[in-house]
């Protein structure tokens, strides 16, 4: 798939995902007030973060695309990190307000619909099974795609959850099922925002992505024929799907354009490491800069 038609694609899921979760969280927030049923109002701005999130990680991948310019000699791609990270923001702060309603409705227990709840949490996971399903190819090359992915998906066994929860209700009568139901969304949503915001501060803290195993690069730079020492390596996250690396390389008969070249091509094939500036130097003492990669 080429890249202008690969973002094209992904633009279209971001746009059909967002437009999908949109109404679904109205629909969700209507009949959770009239159904009295927190578990619902917990889907629903569970839900509503995840729409902000598609949101801003749609912005992030159009600007993440955009050609390097003016002060901006890496382009924009530094904006997918951001967007994780405001993306987890919004997730602790929706697990605020439902923490906050479930905590009163659990000691102020209210009658709720569990056929309604049932109805509207079963088009919940019709709804995120089809959003994932839009970002399955997507989020094997970029990790912003596969966090929507990740949420979507979470979002159905969410949905699901509340499902089985209106049925216990309807079947047995006890209302504090709803709000215990929340606790568990709670748990389900802070388990997976938590590992987002670390991932995420990790990239702007420029910290080795944790897909990479900065040692077996250390190791594979190393063992290249001619290479005698690698040292001063850096590896870092340009986007949530671009990886670059800076390294000197000792080499002792010199390193030509060729060169360059295998070993640059080496970094992607194994790692992923699409961005290389290596310099090579003849001896540790004396470092001869050649063209970069």
């Amino acid at each position: 798939m080429s890249h202008s038609h690969q973002h094209i694609t992904s633009g279209r899921a971001f746009a059909i995902g967002i437009t999908l979760n949109l109404v679904f969280v109205g629909v969700e927030v209507f009949y959770g007030l009239v159904a009295n049923s927190s578990a619902l109002l917990a889907d629903a701005g569970h839900n509503a973060s995840d729409v902000l999130g598609l949101f801003f990680a749609w912005g992030a991948f159009r600007l993440a695309n955009r050609k390097p310019k003016g002060k901006y000699t890496y382009g924009l791609q530094r904006s997918t990190i951001l967007s994780s990270i405001l993306n987890a923001v919004l997730l602790f702060i929706a697990v605020f307000f439902i923490a906050k309603d479930a905590i009163f409705k659990l000691g102020n227990p209210v009658p709720v619909g569990g056929t309604s709840v049932m109805i509207v949490a079963g088009i919940g996971v019709v709804i995120n099974t089809i959003t994932a399903l839009l970002f399955v190819k997507g989020q094997k090359n970029d990790l912003n795609i596969k966090g929507a992915f990740l949420h979507m998906a979470a979002d159905a066994a969410v949905s699901l959850g509340v499902v089985v929860a209106g049925f216990l209700i309807q079947k047995t009568g006890y209302q504090w099922i709803d709000p215990v139901v929340s606790f568990v969304i709670i748990a389900v949503v802070l388990y997976g925002t938590w590992g987002l915001f670390v991932d995420s501060i990790n990239l702007a803290l420029d910290a080795v992505p944790k897909n990479i195993d900065i040692a077996e690069v250390r190791k594979a730079l190393n063992s290249w024929p001619g290479v005698d020492d690698a040292h001063d390596l850096h590896v870092w996250a340009l986007s949530t799907n671009q990886t670059a690396v800076s390294v000197h390389l000792v080499v002792p008969e010199g390193g030509g354009d060729q060169f360059l070249a295998d070993v640059q091509q080496m970094l992607d094939e194994r790692f992923n490491i699409s961005h290389a500036t290596i310099q090579v130097e003849t001896n540790v003492d004396n470092g001869i800069e050649c063209n970069h990669v």
